[in-house]
């Protein structure tokens, strides 16, 4: 989940030596905290890092631009050390990028780490087409070649040493000739999707004369994509040795509607989004023969493509989890992978704004970013930053800065009841004092850290949510919520040893994973035999290789060190439950380790950690990757019907866990005999919520988890079977779990019953020329959803404990009347759509739904107010039903 805050910075471009003939920047690339901008009559290199300074440029002269031509595309090897641009006249230019041992003093007594950059001419050279006429689309490139379309249909074949091997045509080769189909899920912002053809290709798809415009490189893939000038998409399989073998380039599929106009694809997911004239980005599967996902725009926003203009870019984020559009007129917006509007620079237009407030006409977009249009756009790696560039500018790149939340994915912890959203160098951290009001703390890390260690790369909050971990590039740095104290390490060469790669809470124990250089290693230091052997191995052969660290809380130095754990390799995922850690490498070998501490964990004393390894599982799957695996408690029914009491519960290895892949799919994990049971698809992030709460007043304790995807949330229970976790017996409700499109869900406030959600807002100021983002939280109540499914599963006694507790919550009179009018609703459309059936005998024992409703309601003084409004809100022809079920009386 990525959110914008804050004003947008802007970076100012110089100008070229002579004025140019194109009034826009021909290319624009993010690589290893670097961004080149590449105009067309100079290129500059800055740095994207913490501080935004330009540490190199090269500027065309006057005689060069005339006899070759202006900049026309171009392209940056991925190892940042070679440029290659093409120029109007079909000149290559080659630039070699040397950083040299001049170190740029930003301010204050460290150094800035930021070295300037020597940028010179290796090669210029006329590219030998054989038609002057042509006109050319974008490079695409590995280490070792390019490659570029031309207007004739053809690709043409350049080695980054200036080797021409000439233009090719692509060879069709038909594998499929059935037609894809669309998915059962697809969706447009939510609202279910036309078909989306895709053929195989055929000599009669691809003509010599249609132009290509763009090409798209997805080397993990092995995929080409070449886009068309009328809209036509064509997928092509590579060499396994990337761009040098170009014979193995071969048409596959032709992808879309005929309407595309940019393309981009998200390897991990293999997600492809397709920009079209309507202004529409569609999303498909690469995985599921190319199938439609869903489609997104601005449509139910009020905006048409009339007002935007066609999609000009699209830009994902470094995790493949949003993605950017920009388009031609006006304006960028960004979207979750399920549908969800993250943020948009557009203004909302009607009375019921969410994103900004209604203004006059005239001042509609006075303060209105990229109000010409978006030309290009870049996240930087760590997704902190959305780089920008203005439709027709030459002068300034515009930078907004994001936050971001994780949520259950990869290898540092969460906790639902405390909800964080981290950017570059602070937290923003909701707070529920009051559950009718939720506002975001602003937590700016220490300078004396964040200085040396920028950015913020790992966070993590312990399971009462009032304690932070926070790692950046170093080290780590501990926040108490309470105390408002931030703890660091006393000794600085200590934190520098540290490279954290993930963080989990034990307790009051923070436990880090430690990533070790062979070369910057002390393995004498270490207490640990285990560690100790593999360190030697590891500095023997040259490997690099991973740890546990684990500190207490109250002390962040290498004599309070509890324990150090070597891993086998980098984790892929990891997760916490009491006293048992999981630790899941690739390509899936699930390692589980039981934790004993002896002694008491004071400053005082020296306790005992001890690690165990209880369990070790290595699943063959062709599957995609984890990205996030939670362990699934034994719950306190479960547990009572088993005879295991609550202190011996606490002593229980957990025998299942939730398993989230990147492309989505939700699944559970037997980890006693290593069976998967597949749930359900399309998920962005889940919580497990059983066993979690320490609280008795948890309203949320019967849920087993909740997951969040493009079907809104839905809400898993234990199944009354004997398996408990059978997947056919799972009760997955409800359809009315949906979120405003705007609003992003990202967690759980147990005792009160809501979930946290978060969504933007925009505040204008005459002073500023760019409006300011904010982050606003929101609470949404789900205690109707949980008292009907109660109710559903004929726990009447739970249902009434469970809205007792609630009573004195804010808005407990709604739920009961929200609760009434969907049963009541739901009552009258199925008495419609049975009205032409044989009536059923009903038994008397058997009451319906509507009736333990009334039943559940009857305990509460709302219940008369309740009836009385939900009567309003129904046809007067049904109230008869309703008064039946909830007594004469009420009339």
């Amino acid at each position: 989940m990525y959110m914008a805050y804050g004003w947008p910075q802007v970076i100012p471009l110089e100008q070229g030596l002579c004025p140019s003939s194109q009034k826009h920047i021909i290319y624009f690339k993010v690589i290893n905290r670097l961004f080149l901008v590449v105009s067309p009559t100079h290129l500059e290199l800055w740095s994207s890092s913490q501080h935004k300074v330009r540490l190199g440029k090269y500027k065309r002269n006057a005689e060069s631009l005339e006899r070759e031509g202006e900049n026309l595309q171009a392209v940056w090897r991925p190892d940042t050390k070679l440029i290659a641009i093409l120029t109007s006249s079909f000149f290559l230019h080659i630039f070699k990028v040397q950083f040299s041992d001049k170190r740029i003093q930003i301010g204050g007594k460290q150094p800035s780490g930021l070295f300037l950059a020597n940028v010179s001419l290796l090669l210029s050279e006329q590219v030998p087409f054989a038609d002057k006429d042509l006109t050319v689309s974008n490079f695409v490139s590995d280490n070792k070649h390019l490659l570029l379309g031309l207007s004739n249909g053809s690709l043409y074949s350049i080695s980054w040493k200036g080797e021409f091997y000439g233009a090719f045509e692509l060879d069709p080769c038909s594998r499929d000739s059935s037609d894809a189909s669309v998915s059962p899920h697809s969706l447009g912002n939510g609202v279910a999707s036309g078909m989306a053809p895709t053929d195989s290709v055929s000599n009669h798809n691809i003509t010599r004369k249609t132009a290509i415009v763009q090409l798209e490189l997805c080397l993990l893939m092995r995929l080409l994509f070449v886009l068309y000038s009328d809209g036509q998409l064509v997928s092509c399989s590579i060499s396994k040795k990337g761009l040098k073998q170009v014979e193995y380039i071969k048409a596959e599929k032709k992808l879309g509607s005929g309407d595309a106009v940019c393309i981009s694809v998200a390897s991990d997911q293999q997600i492809l989004a397709v920009g079209t004239r309507r202004g529409v980005v569609k999303l498909y599967d690469l995985a599921e023969s190319a199938s439609l996902i869903r489609t997104v725009s601005l449509c139910d926003w009020g905006y048409s493509v009339d007002d935007t203009g066609p999609v000009s870019c699209i830009a994902w984020t470094p995790d493949y989890s949003a993605f950017a559009v920009g388009w031609k007129l006006r304006g960028l917006t960004v979207w979750s992978v399920s549908g969800c509007r993250l943020m948009s620079t557009i203004r909302q237009i009607g009375l019921s704004s969410v994103s900004s407030p209604k203004v006059k006409p005239n001042q509609d977009r006075k303060y209105e970013p990229l109000m010409n249009g978006t030309s290009l756009m870049q996240w930087d790696e760590y997704g902190y930053r959305l780089y920008v560039i203005e439709e027709g500018s030459l002068e300034r790149v515009i930078a907004f800065s994001f936050g971001k939340c994780c949520l259950s994915r990869g290898v540092s912890g969460m906790t639902y009841v405390c909800q964080v959203i981290y950017g570059e160098d602070r937290l923003l951290v909701v707070q529920s004092e009051d559950t009718d009001e939720l506002k975001f703390l602003h937590l700016n890390l220490p300078v004396s850290y964040i200085s040396q260690n920028w950015p913020v790369q790992h966070v993590a909050a312990s399971k009462d949510g009032m304690h932070l971990a926070v790692a950046g590039l170093h080290g780590l740095i501990l926040y108490d919520i309470r105390l408002k104290k931030w703890r660091v390490f006393g000794d600085i060469t200590q934190e520098q040893k540290i490279q954290c790669k993930g963080l989990l809470w034990l307790g009051k124990i923070v436990v880090v994973c430690n990533y070790i250089d062979s070369s910057n290693t002390e393995a004498g230091e270490s207490r640990n035999s285990d560690f100790r052997f593999i360190s030697l191995i590891s500095e023997e052969l040259g490997f690099m290789w991973y740890e546990l660290l684990f500190y207490p809380r109250y002390h962040l130095d290498q004599s309070s060190l509890l324990c150090r754990k070597p891993l086998l390799a980098k984790p892929m995922v990891m997760d916490v439950y009491q006293d048992h850690i999981l630790v899941t490498y690739r390509p899936f070998d699930v390692h589980i380790f039981h934790v004993r501490l002896l002694g008491e964990l004071t400053p005082s004393s020296t306790p005992d950690l001890q690690l165990s390894t209880v369990r070790e599982l290595s699943i063959m799957t062709a599957k995609s990757h984890p990205a996030a695996m939670r362990f699934i408690p034994e719950q306190r029914e479960l547990a009572s019907n088993n005879h295991i009491s609550s202190s011996d519960s606490m002593d229980i290895e957990p025998a299942r866990c939730l398993i989230l892949r990147t492309n989505g799919e939700l699944s559970l994990l037997d980890l006693d005999d290593g069976r998967e049971r597949e749930l359900t698809d399309s998920v962005e992030l889940f919580w497990v919520t059983c066993g979690q709460s320490e609280e008795k007043t948890s309203l949320i304790e019967e849920v087993s988890w909740l997951d969040y995807g493009h079907r809104g949330m839905q809400v898993w229970y234990p199944s009354p079977g004997a398996d408990p976790f059978m997947q056919e017996d799972f009760l997955q409700l409800d359809p009315e779990l949906e979120f405003d499109r705007e609003a992003y869900p990202l967690g759980l406030l147990p005792n009160a019953g809501v979930v946290v959600c978060v969504s933007q807002r925009m505040s204008f100021s005459a002073c500023t020329e760019f409006p300011c983002f904010e982050p606003s939280s929101q609470a949404q109540t789900i205690l109707h959803c949980l008292l009907r499914h109660l109710l559903q599963r004929d726990k009447k006694e739970e249902a009434l404990r469970l809205a007792q507790l609630s009573a004195e919550k804010p808005h407990f009179s709604h739920c009961l009347e929200w609760l009434l009018f969907t049963v009541f609703d739901a009552e009258i459309s199925r008495q419609n759509a049975n009205k032409n059936q044989i009536s059923v005998p009903k038994h008397a024992g058997n009451r319906s739904l509507l009736e333990k409703t009334c039943d559940l309601i009857r305990n509460f003084s709302e219940y008369f107010d309740v009836v009385v409004s939900v009567a309003r809100k129904t046809d007067g022809r049904h109230w008869a039903d309703l008064f039946s079920a909830a007594g004469r009386s009420t009339e």
